[in-house]
């Protein structure tokens, strides 16, 4: 099995990505006229999304045509269609599928980051990097979020909107 536990951490992470951070209001995006529905590779729970205004399809990579960054939560329909498949951070082509665009929630980022910083989001893949207001990143775009806890690199950080 490719999912086998392998080690065990003397400190255990404090969330996995995608994880509410707070009790705090949340928000989901207006579907609009249908449902958000994921595209056609999937969609990566824990990272940013977009959701195209037209057809409401969504991919963590930036569509060409207009579309609305929002996060992947953990609260999303799953469906194991692998054989013997433990799991997965990837929902399923067609499922319905809820973006947050506020809220607090638990994010991995590459690169450190530090509280107060704005997330970054690639538009080729979704993920999460820290910068600052303002900041011109090559192949990202900047978002409503902040960071709300500081990260080293590959760690989760609190980021808030």
């Amino acid at each position: 099995m490719a999912n086998f536990q392998l080690t065990v951490n003397t400190q255990p992470s404090p969330a996995v990505e995608g994880d509410f951070a707070s009790a705090n209001p949340r928000r989901s995006m207006l579907a609009g006229e249908g449902a958000l529905i994921a595209g056609a590779s999937g969609v990566t729970v824990g990272r940013f999304a977009w959701a195209l205004n037209a057809t409401g399809i969504v991919t963590n990579a930036k569509p060409a045509d207009p579309a609305r960054v929002g996060f992947v939560g953990r609260n999303q329909p799953v469906v194991i269609t692998g054989w013997l498949e433990g799991d997965s951070m990837v929902l399923t082509e067609g499922l319905e599928i809820t973006l947050a665009d506020g809220g607090d929630f638990w994010c991995r980022f590459a690169a450190p980051a530090a509280v107060g910083q704005k997330v970054f989001v690639t538009d080729a893949t979704g993920l999460a990097i820290a910068g600052d207001a303002g900041d011109t990143i090559a192949g990202a775009t900047e978002t409503a979020w902040s960071i709300q806890s500081t990260a080293l690199a590959g760690e989760l950080a609190k980021i808030t909107a």
